[in-house]
């Protein structure tokens, strides 16, 4: 067998999510999967609770208005919701309005929904479908070639993710959902007081 430059680099990622994996398997939640659960009613009974934290992608995305790359990495230390949307997706059109909703009433330090637009949008696109659905508090950040979503097995749009405060995955939510609904709401307060 002939070693290639290039096994050396797929050895290196293998073994880096190994070992996110096993650290992300031996995390605990700051707040009892069960304790979520009871607060699921309505859409909110889509959203998939994990029985421990999952890591997540360490893939840059592009910030909005040229301002450079963040990572998830980048948002530790708070709750956060992250929504995978785009501008073409008619079910991304209908829940805005409802993540900007919970944006403006429990955004801050301890919490933050992030919108990440997944695949082929560009930045006048977001614009204008932030213009027509009177989005005016959400970031407008961009995942083009679709490397956090990849990472992320983000299939279909939207979904949601939400972060607990060492930047690991606790739940997943599949298709649109009313976040601004109260059950939305204290599943956020709930993790947002489980310091």
């Amino acid at each position: 067998m002939v070693w290639n430059p290039g096994d050396n680099m797929r050895l290196f990622r293998q073994l880096s999510l190994y070992m996110a994996l096993t650290l992300g398997a031996n995390a605990a939640f700051a707040i009892d999967p069960a304790t979520l659960e009871t607060l699921r009613d309505g859409d909110m009974k889509k959203l998939v609770v994990h029985t421990a934290p999952q890591p997540v992608s360490g893939a840059a995305f592009q910030l909005a208005d040229d301002a450079g790359t963040a990572t998830l990495a980048d948002y530790k230390g708070k709750i956060v919701l992250l929504n995978f949307w785009a501008t073409w997706c008619a079910p991304c059109r209908a829940e805005m309005p409802m993540l900007s909703e919970l944006q403006t009433e429990l955004g801050g330090d301890d919490f933050e929904v992030l919108t990440l637009a997944t695949g082929r949008n560009s930045p006048t696109g977001i614009q204008k479908f932030f213009d027509e659905t009177g989005i005016d508090n959400l970031p407008r950040h961009q995942d083009p070639k679709q490397a956090v979503a990849r990472e992320m097995a983000i299939l279909g749009l939207p979904i949601t993710v939400l972060l607990d405060r060492e930047g690991a995955e606790i739940a997943r939510l599949r298709g649109d959902a009313e976040w601004n609904s109260e059950s939305a709401k204290s599943i956020i307060r709930a993790l947002i007081e489980a310091k």
